[in-house]
């Protein structure tokens, strides 16, 4: 089996969690779908790590499916950018229900196979730099949110 041989079963897992995580719900009465991510990121803390580590898994076969430094960049950036506004109660939530990283990311792998569908090497050391950004974003909101906590519970005089 070549590399070439999994390209659409690794493109099938993708697209198939990019709607579970994006898409996989009709908003009964209109056309709006949201998917998981946006109902997972409402568990405080858990949601915005489990959204995050499903979203990076698509960013990973993004490069073992040879996508550029450019895609991979563009595609991290769609994950920091719903991770940063999700913070936020409610309205992160509502954007991280229209935003679909997951689905954009998709489509930036897309572009990059109807182009570009020849095996490139990986490297693996950029892909995990910008993953431990991602990592960092995370670990930065959830001190940050530990920090306002602190001080509004010391504001209460609790």
């Amino acid at each position: 089996m070549t590399p070439h041989d999994r390209t659409p079963n690794q493109l099938k897992q993708i697209r198939l969690l990019s709607h579970w995580l994006d898409n996989a719900i009709t908003i009964p009465g209109t056309s709006w779908r949201i998917g998981l991510d946006p109902i997972i990121g409402l568990i405080p803390a858990v949601g915005d790590y489990a959204g995050a580590i499903f979203s990076s898994y698509i960013v990973l076969q993004a490069a073992r499916l040879g996508a550029p430094k450019e895609k991979l960049t563009q595609m991290t950036f769609n994950i920091i950018l719903e991770l940063l506004v999700g913070t936020v109660p409610v309205a992160g939530d509502l954007f991280d229900a229209a935003w679909k990283a997951n689905r954009q990311n998709l489509q930036l792998l897309e572009e990059h196979l109807e182009v570009a569908p020849q095996e490139t090497k990986v490297n693996w050391v950029f892909v995990i730099l910008l993953l431990s950004v991602v990592a960092l974003v995370l670990v930065g909101t959830t001190v940050l949110a530990i920090a306002i906590l602190r001080a509004i519970w010391q504001a209460l005089g609790a």
